[in-house]
């Protein structure tokens, strides 16, 4: 047996040439068995690093050791491009932006407990016979494959299983079908304005695509559409609302004065028009749109708690399926402990095996400051930091060793005393004998890590170097460093200038009260108008509730005259008219959405190269210089660029297309010029470089100034939008916007510090502080110290989360919040604030 000497262990992971998108041949060696932390600016290569070359290759290689049947069932990660990677141990990553759940996701299922808990039900309760006599558990439920005989009666059935309880399958409420709500139409949001005549457009149900000829076929019905709605006799209404569907012959003038002729059209009334729209799109917009026309109660049958009441009469401790599902974990913690001993003696050594494995599934939860959830939250209701500290929870309950973690911007959504357990647990995971990688801009993490490695020094093209590395004290005393300031307290943090706080509600006061929703109850919330706001609290406090779930809503049924949701008991809009909210979710769904088709310089390009002398001589159109139509694109990879080899059990092999050598469009395509440019040369521009390209045509100049001033100067026309980083899609998405008046908008921003290095927050609230210029309000729902010290106003909610939140703890300027004694943001805002030198 030959033992390897303790010296010959090797101590760092060896990365040489690595190239992965912006990477400039890094070469870099990254300590195993410690806490390492990646820095640098927004787009500079950090996840390029982290996720494209560690992660990819260290998560292959494991795939690798697998049998080809399995492997052939697994999604696999291409080979990274990179000369080589050695000492990489098995990887996993929690990456920045996790799905979003279904809404058939929850907290108990997400996390995996729910798995446990219908197993304990179906095992240990307490169940009627068929009968309806109480019975003490029993093991003849396991013994007997599922088969009993009840002691009182003696009949023989087969008791309920674990799968009978999942209300995503057997256990499902029948009237919901284990969604929890049900929705219907709401009559009073059919029809819009009432002293309005049909022809109008009353009728907030024809205005759906498809439906605008509906009031000449509601006239052939016998419907008056020339007089008020409310004047309509009951049985004109009735028709609007209900008339039977049939055909009738129409005539539909034009505006040019035409008549076109229609023999056979169709009459939908007001309901039809939006349920038969609904049933027949997919599109996530179009549903969004059409859901203000229903009503969302909870589910009569069920009560919301997504399971057949027929199971509810299976108890453990006196409790059922649902109202355990209900309990937050802590309380579900103390419910857990109480079963072992509630158990008849033979069933205590199963029930102890069963009961541990529940509360281990929890355990990582709590550590992780999610104590405040229940099982049956809606996973579509959590946020960010809640998505990716549950998938983080999953995988602290393997508790292994030898394994290289590597994390995207585990910082995202958690409020500063989350990060502090956070902290706790990297160092958990080293404990463990894992190594660890964490992309962040946090300080704080940044400042816990063994060692940091700096990437830069800008970002695209002029990134994709390690430009710093070392412990945090030797990147603290660099002056070549772009964080050091930060982490040594020597910049400046309030970047803003600061208003007087009796001067905040001048321009005017934006008005919300809550009666109850969710943990809501009874809160009112005042907002400065035309200043910027910050919503800030811990995880779970209501942020998300009293902003996105009330506040946006209500604006938007007061615009449309359409009620206010029922849990909003007063608003008072200070004259704001629209609603924009910006999040960070990635722009496009595919590599075929670039910078250029998402802000449309791509069409006018098409336009000037379809104006070309060559182009007009072949009759082509802008159509011949789309990548994404036949006529222009690549009759190879069909305008990707790219083709993906399917080699069975191995990962599919993405290679530049053999063709078009990644450009996108077919030779006689490329064959046109304009100013010297075939069309993929132009998408191969930055931004920055096609300003002076472009600075003669005002269409495109404009678009590619507000993307330089947003910061994004370095992007490539052709990028993938689906690529970008969340900082990066939420600017893109406002380049549209800057430079309007905005004096009736309202910006709502869902933490739009995802993914920004501090000197992008500064970029961040310059772009704040221009749409403040231009008359706009804004609020933002923030964790980031640094943009929450830059408030005009903080409305703090808390104290805690879940039911221990759902109040407004303070609200007033930074000072103040630091300065509240009861508020936890303002405990930490404080220490920041005095953290400068």
């Amino acid at each position: 047996m030959v033992v390897q000497h303790k010296d010959t262990i090797p101590d760092n992971i060896e990365v040489r040439g690595a190239r992965v998108n912006n990477l400039k041949n890094v070469s870099v060696d990254i300590p195993l068995n410690a806490f390492v932390a990646i820095t640098g600016r927004s787009g500079s290569g950090k996840s390029s690093l982290a996720m494209g070359v560690l992660y990819a290759e260290g998560a292959r290689r494991y795939l690798n050791a697998l049998s080809t049947y399995t492997r052939r069932r697994i999604s696999q990660v291409s080979a990274a491009m990179v000369d080589s990677v050695q000492y990489l141990p098995s990887a996993l990553a929690l990456r920045q932006r996790p799905q979003v759940p279904g809404v058939r996701s929850t907290v108990g299922t997400m996390s995996e407990s729910l798995n446990v808990l219908r197993l304990m039900f179906s095992r240990l309760g307490s169940m009627v016979c068929p009968n309806g006599h109480r019975m003490s558990p029993t093991l003849a439920v396991a013994e007997n494959d599922g088969w009993v005989d009840c002691p009182t009666c003696g009949i023989h059935f087969r008791a309920r299983g674990a799968e009978d309880f999942a209300f995503n399958s057997a256990g499902a409420c029948p009237t919901c079908g284990g969604l929890g709500e049900v929705r219907q139409i709401a009559v009073d949001r059919l029809i819009g304005d009432e002293t309005k005549t049909i022809r109008q457009g009353a009728v907030n149900a024809w205005h759906l695509p498809g439906r605008n000829f509906m009031p000449i076929v509601a006239e052939a019905v016998g419907i008056r559409i020339d007089v008020p709605y409310k004047d309509l006799t009951e049985r004109e209404k009735q028709l609007v609302l209900h008339g039977q569907k049939a055909t009738y012959a129409i005539n539909i003038p034009s505006r040019s004065g035409k008549i076109f002729h229609m023999d056979n059209a169709v009459y939908e009334n007001a309901y039809n028009a939006v349920a038969d729209s609904l049933a027949t799109t997919n599109n996530e917009r179009a549903i969004q749109r059409l859901n203000r026309f229903y009503e969302f109660d909870t589910c009569p049958t069920c009560q919301g708690t997504r399971f057949n009441p027929v199971l509810l009469d299976q108890l453990m401790v006196e409790t059922n399926i649902a109202t355990a599902s209900q309990m937050d974990l802590d309380q579900l913690t103390h419910f857990a402990n109480q079963i072992e001993t509630w158990l008849p003696e033979d069933m205590r050594h199963l029930g102890h095996d069963l009961v541990k494995e529940f509360l281990n599934s929890l355990a990582p939860l709590k550590d992780l400051g999610l104590n405040y959830l229940t099982l049956d939250r809606a996973g579509n209701t959590l946020s960010t930091g809640e998505l990716q500290r549950i998938q983080l929870g999953r995988t602290l309950r393997s508790e292994t060793t030898g394994v290289l973690y590597v994390l995207d911007e585990p910082s995202v959504g958690l409020h500063p005393a989350n990060v502090t357990g956070l902290i706790e647990v990297f160092h958990q995971l080293i404990a463990q004998g894992n190594s660890l990688v964490v992309v962040d801009h946090d300080t704080r993490i940044i400042g816990a890590a063994d060692y940091v490695l700096e990437i830069g020094p800008g970002a695209g093209r002029a990134g994709g170097q390690v430009i710093n590395q070392g412990t945090v004290a030797q990147i603290e005393h660099d002056e070549s460093s772009l964080i050091a300031p930060f982490l040594n307290g020597t910049t400046p943090i309030r970047q803003r200038q600061v208003i007087p706080e009796a001067q905040l509600f001048k321009k005017g006061n934006l008005t919300v009260a809550v009666s109850q929703r969710f943990n809501l109850k009874h809160v009112v919330a005042h907002f400065p108008k035309n200043r910027l706001s910050v919503v800030s609290g811990m995880s779970g406090a209501g942020k998300t509730t009293l902003v996105l779930d009330s506040l946006i809503p209500a604006i938007q049924a007061q615009v449309a005259h359409d009620p206010l949701p029922k849990y909003v008991s007063k608003l008072d809009r200070a004259k704001l008219r629209h609603v924009i909210k910006v999040d960070s979710v990635p722009v496009g769904k595919n590599i075929r959405s670039t910078v250029a088709t998402y802000t449309n310089i791509l069409d006018v390009v098409r336009n000037l190269f379809a104006n070309t002398k060559e182009a007009q001589r072949q009759e082509w159109s802008a159509s011949h210089f789309s990548y994404n139509l036949n006529d222009g694109a690549c009759p190879q990879c069909h305008g990707t660029g790219t083709i993906s080899m399917d080699v069975q059990f191995l990962p599919d092999i993405e290679e530049v297309c053999p063709i078009c050598h990644g450009q996108r469009y077919n030779p006689e395509t490329l064959a046109i010029k304009w100013h010297g440019l075939n069309v993929a040369e132009v998408l191969a521009l930055s931004v920055d470089d096609a300003r002076e390209v472009f600075k003669d045509e005002p269409n495109i100049a404009k678009t590619l100034n507000a993307l330089h001033e947003m910061g994004l100067g370095y992007l490539q026309l052709g990028e993938s939008t689906p690529t970008l980083s969340g900082g990066e899609a939420q600017r893109l998405k406002l380049v549209a916007k800057m430079g309007q008046r905005q004096t009736g908008t309202l910006y709502v921003f869902d933490e739009p510090s995802v993914g920004l290095h501090p000197l992008d927050i500064r970029q961040l609230l310059e772009v704040f502080d221009q749409l403040i210029a231009d008359g706009a309000t804004v609020i933002v729902i923030e964790h980031d110290l640094d943009v929450i010290a830059n408030a005009d106003y903080v409305i703090d909610m808390g104290p805690a989360g879940g039911n221990h939140g759902g109040q407004v703890v303070a609200a007033g300027t930074p000072e103040k919040i630091a300065a509240t004694g009861a508020s936890v943001t303002g405990k930490y805002l404080k220490t920041h604030l005095n953290k400068q030198v």
